[in-house]
């Protein structure tokens, strides 16, 4: 899994890029599939804006954008959205052929 962590405008603190790396690596456990993760982290005025892209195997791609006055806050809602995305996509997938017969009852006369 590819992992590329971009700044724009601006420039991210080395612990702070690490525990980004850290957080994005653990969706893994979530999903198995996944290919690579983009994060971009825009420095606008007094917001910092932070986009998470994964792409993953057979064109399912999760996007999650988010803002606040600190990266690693506006990182970690971000983050939050995409596990999100994740898990209906994962459910949705499970559920796919599990159709569940209507229930009925049967009156004895």
């Amino acid at each position: 899994m590819h992992v590329e962590i971009t700044c724009r405008h601006g420039h991210v603190k080395d612990d702070v890029r690490a525990y980004m790396a850290e957080k994005v690596e653990k969706l893994l456990t979530y999903f198995e599939r996944i290919t690579a993760i983009n994060v971009t982290v825009s420095f606008e005025n007094s917001h910092v804006k932070v986009e998470i892209l994964v792409d993953a195997e057979h064109k399912h791609d999760f996007v999650a954008h988010d803002e606040d006055d600190q990266a690693q806050v506006a990182f970690d809602k971000a983050l939050h959205k995409v596990e999100q995305q994740i898990h209906k996509y994962k459910e949705k997938v499970q559920n796919h052929h599990r159709h569940e017969l209507p229930k009925t009852k049967v009156e004895s006369e």
